[in-house]
């Protein structure tokens, strides 16, 4: 048998590896955050299509929280830039080139990827745990399930106020979700495949049946399913780790796809998309979300970028060393701080609080900054306020 180091790719060739025999890509922190950024459609080259820039980033997370802006838009505008508008989504939904499903916006041709696991929606048998506590807790609400959809097909779409609420088995909850029961039932017959987020009004949800909002493309067989989504997760991260702690809905890891990798002062198994490798890198300076895909592992933020950030929405005042909402910062292939703003929509005024720099900022970079900060302003159609 060789030893490992005789299949690591060392340095990095003009051409790309063959990878034959379980060659492993040797790549430094900085080949790996090249790799992401471009990934995620954060480096020198901007996207103009809303469209292609959800096929390319798989999954967008549809998120309200408006201390700055809703994150599906900060995602599109931090890529696109000010020629976005949340009008483009609204329209992209209506006329279902995307699709809302289980709390992120998608690519409508990717539905068939999941619906092989709507149709087995508890699991893999035997189910255990809280797989077991929710098929029975259906069950159990059997009645209300077929009222709900019995409503939808008689008048949808619907938002949850409009349902009939007749669930009779309470959710057994630690208090987070008491007198949450329709909408948690709602959210089991999306995961069902059974009912679908038809639109918005506002942040509200319109319910449907999935039928009349689903693409009625053939469903692709669970396996093939699985391996498909883990490509199109890994073309969309660029890096990810080939194994990775259960995360609901959309995971961290990518299981066997791509190609094995290594990153240089990081531990553990990686899987790198090929098409990505000896690909030149040209950055630029970009704000964007808290809830950003580029940034939403935060170990892989940690191992890789050795970036120091938490959302501390849920923190106390107190205890917030950079804000409520703050911003990350990217120049280059680095996060190099955040931005500490809300948009005080009342007041007509983005108000930037504090610009916290985790690095010595040059003047170029100071002033690259000041225009996107402008530039988000104006988007937003707000003021901005002082700030040093």
């Amino acid at each position: 048998m060789f030893p490992f180091a005789d299949f690591v790719a060392f340095g990095r060739s003009s051409e790309p590896s063959p990878n034959l025999l379980g060659m492993v890509h040797r790549l430094t922190r900085a080949d790996a955050r090249r790799i992401a950024l471009r990934a995620q459609v954060l480096d020198r080259e901007r996207p103009t299509d809303l469209n292609d820039l959800v096929r390319q980033l798989s999954a967008v997370q549809v998120d309200f929280t408006a201390a700055v802006a809703p994150n599906h838009d900060l995602v599109a505008w931090s890529r696109i830039g000010s020629t976005y508008s949340p009008a483009e989504l609204t329209a992209a939904l209506a006329g279902r080139a995307l699709v809302e499903m289980q709390g992120f916006l998608r690519a409508a041709e990717d539905v068939a990827l999941y619906r092989a696991e709507m149709a087995r929606w508890a699991g893999p048998e035997p189910l255990t745990g809280w797989r077991e506590r929710n098929r029975a807790w259906v069950a159990a609400n059997d009645a209300a399930r077929r009222d709900v959809l019995d409503a939808l097909a008689e008048s949808g779409p619907l938002p949850a106020k409009q349902l009939p609420d007749t669930v009779t088995v309470p959710w057994r909850s630690t208090g987070w979700n008491n007198a949450r029961t329709l909408p948690l039932l709602l959210e089991q017959l999306e995961l069902r495949g059974e009912i679908a987020v038809s639109a918005r009004r506002g942040s509200e949800r319109l319910w449907d049946l999935a039928e009349r909002v689903f693409p009625d493309d053939p469903v692709v067989p669970l396996d093939e399913a699985v391996r498909l989504r883990n490509e199109l997760r890994l073309r969309s991260l660029g890096i990810a780790r080939a194994r990775g702690p259960e995360c609901p809905v959309e995971p961290q890891d990518v299981g066997a796809a791509g190609e094995p990798a290594v990153i240089d002062g990081v531990r553990g198994e990686w899987r790198v998309d090929p098409g990505q490798l000896e690909r030149p890198f040209a950055g630029r300076t970009a704000i964007i979300s808290p809830l950003d895909r580029s940034i939403f592992d935060r170990k892989r933020m940690t191992e890789i970028f050795e970036f120091d950030y938490q959302l501390e929405m849920y923190k106390p005042k107190a205890k917030r060393r950079w804000g409520y909402f703050a911003l990350p910062i990217l120049h280059g292939d680095r996060f190099v701080g955040k931005v500490d703003a809300t948009a005080d929509r009342k007041a007509g005024v983005l108000r930037v609080h504090e610009i916290h720099r985790d690095v010595e900022f040059s003047n170029k970079l100071n002033t690259e900054l000041a225009k996107l900060i402008a530039d988000l302003g104006a988007w937003l159609e707000l003021e901005v306020s002082d700030y040093a």
